[in-house]
């Protein structure tokens, strides 16, 4: 079972978007967000924006003074993507008429894409582009974990979730210490979370040195090595259920011996099932990884670590002028509104209830159709099932807002005195 289809038609996403740009998107909280409560006051006004239009046509380095400037060209353009750049050392739209070494992006949010199809050696239920009920724990597990460690392992507080409309996630980093991160660090970040690493023929991708466990990874394993790894890696992928399969798991231990004396075990068993399986290849592991095999006792977590580890776009990451796609955009392909998810409830996100452009509008002219006064005094997207994802991202604002707070009263005080 692949990704669900729904009414939606990419055909009429043109006929669809002035009414998503003009009465939907929320151009007054997506200011407050990038403009950091205006300090420095260059900092919307430098920010890199590209648009990508019907048929391909792609505008980068756009930008606008202000709120006004941003909604009135959306508007004007109807952009089927947006990406959000770098805060540059000049107005990016003037970039032709800077030299080019003194063009510079200077700050930008310390992100993280977390993309479907980077799994797809330890998925086996869609492929590429498609996802379903059962491989999208992937994408909750990977929340659980990074967030966990931004927040535990760097002490970062302002984190924003998103989903990428289609198959993946995106994370936004907006501490200001995380946005002033220079791309070394910005790489030493990303390389510290990456712990799946290798090509495509590489079998064993995960390698944890014998004795302790880093602390990062021992939390880690405590989310995954609980009930996310029964849930979707046995219960859900049924990882085990092929000769196929269980080759491919015994392909994780060096040792023939050792693969040998797990399936004469699994043998035995019954019933023959991954869950089985995964009891024999833990127990087994454990009682024959003597010390002349210590390096062998880890293989059941990086086993685990390899299925349902995060999976990192590091590339995404490291650059500073690295763009990456907008909250509340729309997908060309699946219609749905990239909205932001509560990190906290992340098992409750479901991409398959997020609600498309063709039902938003549905919504709009049902409640238009509706005589109540009161209503019109609401933000239309608060009168739409787009309204609980509003309030996700109204929670993050507010938390933010009070970072800035002090040093608008800091900057206004300057400015007084000249």
């Amino acid at each position: 079972m692949c990704d669900k289809k729904s009414s939606y038609d990419p055909a009429s996403l043109p006929d669809f978007l002035p009414m998503y740009y003009k009465r939907f998107f929320p151009y007054g909280a997506y200011f407050k967000w990038l403009n950091y409560g205006g300090v420095p006051k260059n900092y919307f006004s430098h920010r890199e924006f590209s648009f990508t239009l019907k048929d391909d046509v792609y505008l980068r380095y756009q930008s606008f003074s202000d709120k006004q400037e941003l909604e009135k060209e959306i508007q004007k353009r109807c952009p089927y993507k947006i990406d959000i750049g770098a805060v540059f050392s000049h107005r990016p739209r003037d970039q032709k008429a800077v030299k080019a070494a003194d063009f510079r992006a200077m700050e930008k949010e310390l992100v993280f894409d977390i993309d479907m199809t980077d799994y797809d050696d330890v998925r086996f239920c869609c492929s590429g582009a498609d996802i379903c009920s059962k491989c999208w724990p992937l994408m909750t597990i990977a929340i659980k974990v990074i967030h966990r460690s931004l927040c535990d392992d760097f002490g970062f507080e302002h984190i924003l979730w998103v989903y990428s409309g289609r198959r993946g996630v995106h994370c936004w980093v907006c501490d200001e210490v995380a946005r002033k991160m220079s791309q070394t660090a910005r790489s030493a970040v990303a390389e510290y979370l990456s712990v799946v690493k290798g090509g495509e023929n590489q079998a064993k991708k995960v390698n944890l040195y014998t004795g302790n466990i880093h602390p990062s990874i021992t939390a880690a394993l405590d989310i995954i090595g609980g009930k996310s790894f029964k849930s979707y890696a046995i219960e859900k992928q049924d990882f085990a259920g092929t000769d196929e399969q269980i080759q491919k798991i015994l392909s994780f231990v060096p040792d023939e011996n050792f693969r040998d004396g797990i399936m004469n075990v699994y043998e035995k068993n019954h019933p023959k099932t991954s869950y089985t399986f995964w009891n024999v290849f833990k127990e087994y592991i454990k009682e024959k990884a003597d010390f002349t095999h210590k390096k062998l006792s880890n293989l059941p977590d990086e086993l685990m670590l390899q299925y349902c580890y995060p999976r990192l776009d590091v590339n995404v990451s490291k650059g500073v002028n690295h763009l990456l796609k907008s909250p509340f955009c729309v997908h060309p392909k699946t219609g749905r509104v990239c909205v932001p998810i509560d990190h906290e409830k992340a098992e409750e996100f479901d991409p398959f209830t997020v609600p498309t452009i063709s039902q938003l509008c549905d919504e709009l002219a049902t409640n238009d159709d509706s005589d109540n006064s009161s209503k019109r005094r609401v933000k239309d997207y608060r009168q739409t099932s787009l309204g609980r994802y509003m309030h996700v991202f109204d929670n993050f604002l507010k938390k933010l807002e009070k970072t800035w707070h002090g040093k608008i009263v800091e900057e206004n005080g300057k400015d007084k005195q000249f």
